[in-house]
């Protein structure tokens, strides 16, 4: 016999129907810009279902379906719930395919990934947060994520090439091994720009001929790419 679900789960359902809205009514004002009026079916769901107050630290469960970024420890964030979404719209990815995030963070953006996706590798430079992320993501059973512990401005070779890349820091400028890195028709959705700039949310598509087209959307903030000191 299966469980009535708690009050808790119950409030944070809501909770996440009230967060899919906003977002919705997002999409609409920003269409313009994204090119995306209206998110697909996959992507709304996925936003429905992964509990983002497991990303978060206990002390912010409560905010955790307010439709903006919260800390997360060790100067991170976890991304506003519309630039989830927006990112993983623009990557879009289908029910077959493999991808990369580098920048795993709480660990979240993940999960939503992993909802649509067949496996996710996902690469975090800071140890504390990406171990974290790990047993999280485990507990709450994503077994087609695979984390890893390292710089992400390389990519993962071994894996590669990727049905798509999503990058949730922001670099200076574009690095080459993850347009290297994509199959020939995927896509890289990455912010570009300096800590103090206005970094810009782009869509970088691989030609099969290895040339990329690159379309701006939307000015965004995020956290710089941190490398590995040499």
């Amino acid at each position: 016999m299966t469980a009535a679900p708690s009050v808790a789960q119950v409030r944070f359902a809501a909770e996440r129907e009230r967060m899919a809205a906003e977002i919705v009514a997002m999409a609409r004002e920003t269409g313009s810009e994204t090119g995306r009026p209206a998110f697909s079916d996959r992507v709304m769901a996925a936003m429905r279902t992964v509990p983002r107050h497991r990303f978060v630290p206990q002390s912010l469960a409560v905010s955790a379906y307010e439709n903006r970024p919260l800390a997360i420890g060790d100067g991170q964030t976890i991304s506003q719930p519309y630039i989830v979404a927006l990112m993983t719209e623009l990557l879009d990815p289908k029910p077959g395919d493999v991808v990369l995030e580098v920048g795993t963070g709480s660990g979240y953006q993940a999960a939503v990934l992993a909802e649509i996706v067949a496996d996710v590798y996902t690469i975090e430079i800071v140890e504390s947060l990406g171990r974290k992320a790990a047993a999280i993501l485990s507990e709450l059973g994503y077994t087609n994520v695979i984390t890893r512990i390292g710089d992400g401005y390389n990519g993962w070779k071994e894996q590669a090439p990727f049905d798509g890349i999503l990058v949730t820091a922001a670099p200076v400028e574009v690095p080459q091994p993850l347009i290297d890195q994509l199959k020939p028709g995927a896509r890289l959705v990455i912010p570009v720009g300096g800590r103090f700039d206005v970094q810009d949310l782009l869509v970088i598509e691989k030609k099969a001929d290895g040339s990329t087209l690159t379309r701006h959307t939307i000015p965004v903030r995020f956290v710089p790419l941190t490398r590995e000191r040499r």
